[in-house]
């Protein structure tokens, strides 16, 4: 007991009788941003190739990328109901804890701090660093810069939520620019492969299935992160007419920036090269503009990974600041900064973790963790729908076009990628299973030590 109160003291700040209260500064345009810049980080730009490598027709290809697209824009619906539901800080985690029990709310927290945001924080500040370092020369390890970039990042979103998602909206613009660029010298510019012209690259069975199921991983964790722009509803205007807005039209402007990308790749790469390529963006640039083009689109990766983090900074900690007002975290976490109104003890912890993963390089191994926990939370979290629906009808908010069924396909979906997750890659699922069980004797411990504090 006396070493908790010991990292308790480490942790809360002098400002801990200020007032808990987050301000309301971000508006629609604000809300779009950042629910495009949670999904769009380095995942366009390298994992088309992986989807090649499982399967080997345009058909197939556009298809997985097509489904998933279709997989993310369900996924708006259904959190765009939520947020209309439930327009509290935290979001998916708080709605987790409504409809559920806090303790699933809580594992929620868990591996998203431990697994799930940090680890991928880590890896694509790296991923800029590699970038940055290929395109200015600079002499630094990757580790170090990508520290660097996260101080940085921690910082300004310290100085509160207006000021983060400023730097979040201006490099989210920049992203477009960088694949609509991709998209256009490559129709334009670029030499176009021949590609196969079979719809399927082997009779139907079930190794198509489970190839074009392990296809479908690596789409999803492209088109994934919608769900964080939920995380700020305590700091959106209107939250129950923006959040739902910014989710649907953020998702629909990714799909079509996705599906247009990719398109270019299958055309100008062909599937072969497609599977081949490490960098199939860089590739495509390339053959469109030589060296310039290469180097260009690496700026414009750098951009959007950078983006990608600048989101992740501003969204994330809400989860944990919600389970401290919860009772379940560091009371300090709970805080915010009587001038800047931003949570920074919260914004602190999540920086400081991702610095510590990325200097030591573990962040490739937690992302092989990450998929299938984070699916499960999704299938998780669309059953909210049916609980909130039952408990209560709230008139005049966005609703999901086609429930029950729609809902139920989305959840189906889930299901039979965690199973194929299983199936492909059981060793990592199991860890990240074993990580998302170890959170609830965390749980128990955190409620046992708030009911003593109140009860002292």
């Amino acid at each position: 007991m006396q070493s908790c109160r010991i990292l308790q003291n480490l942790v809360s700040p002098v400002f801990m009788d200020q007032t808990d209260k987050l301000a309301r500064r971000l508006g629609l345009f604000d809300a779009t941003m950042i629910v495009m810049g949670g999904i769009i980080g380095s995942g366009i730009f390298m994992n088309p190739s992986v989807v090649a490598l499982q399967v080997h027709t345009p058909f197939l290809i556009l298809g997985a990328w097509m489904l998933g697209g279709l997989f993310a824009l369900a996924a708006a619906f259904i959190w765009a109901e939520l947020a209309a539901l439930r327009p509290d800080v935290g979001g998916q985690y708080a709605y987790l804890r409504e409809a559920f029990h806090p303790g699933v709310a809580f594992v929620y927290g868990w591996v998203l701090l431990l697994v799930i945001q940090t680890g991928g924080m880590a890896a694509v500040a790296v991923t800029f660093s590699r970038y940055f370092v290929e395109l200015t020369y600079l002499p630094i390890a990757y580790p170090y810069l990508a520290a660097i970039v996260l101080v940085t990042l921690t910082v300004i979103n310290c100085l509160g939520v207006r000021a983060g998602s400023t730097v979040q909206s201006i490099l989210m613009v920049l992203k477009i620019v960088a694949i609509a660029s991709l998209v256009v010298c490559g129709f334009l510019f670029a030499n176009r492969n021949a590609t196969p012209s079979d719809w399927l690259d082997r009779p139907p069975s079930l190794d198509l299935l489970t190839a074009f199921g392990a296809a479908l991983v690596p789409v999803i964790f492209s088109y994934g992160g919608w769900q964080t722009a939920t995380f700020v509803a305590g700091e959106i205007k209107e939250p129950r007419k923006n959040l739902p807005r910014g989710l649907i039209l953020g998702v629909m402007g990714v799909v079509v920036l996705y599906l247009a990308a990719n398109v270019v790749y299958v055309s100008v790469l062909g599937t072969s090269g497609l599977a081949a390529s490490s960098a199939p963006a860089s590739d495509v640039m390339r053959g469109a503009l030589g060296d310039f083009g290469a180097r260009a689109i690496a700026a414009g990766i750098a951009i959007s990974t950078a983006g990608f983090l600048s989101q992740s900074m501003l969204t994330a900690p809400r989860v944990y600041f919600a389970m401290a007002q919860d009772g379940l975290f560091f009371r300090s976490v709970g805080t915010v900064h009587p001038r800047t109104r931003a949570p920074i003890v919260a914004i602190a912890l999540q920086g400081l973790f991702a610095i510590v993963i990325a200097l030591l390089g573990t962040y490739e191994v937690i992302l092989n963790y990450v998929v299938s926990v984070d699916v499960i939370f999704f299938g998780l979290t669309a059953c909210c729908i049916f609980v909130f629906r039952k408990r209560e009808s709230i008139q005049g908010i966005t609703r999901v076009p086609g429930h029950p069924l729609t809902t139920i396909v989305f959840i189906a979906v889930c299901a039979l990628v965690v199973i194929n997750t299983v199936y492909r890659y059981p060793e990592n699922t199991l860890i990240g299973m074993a990580i998302m069980m170890a959170g609830v004797p965390a749980y128990l411990f955190w409620r046992w030590r708030n009911s003593n504090d109140s009860g002292a």
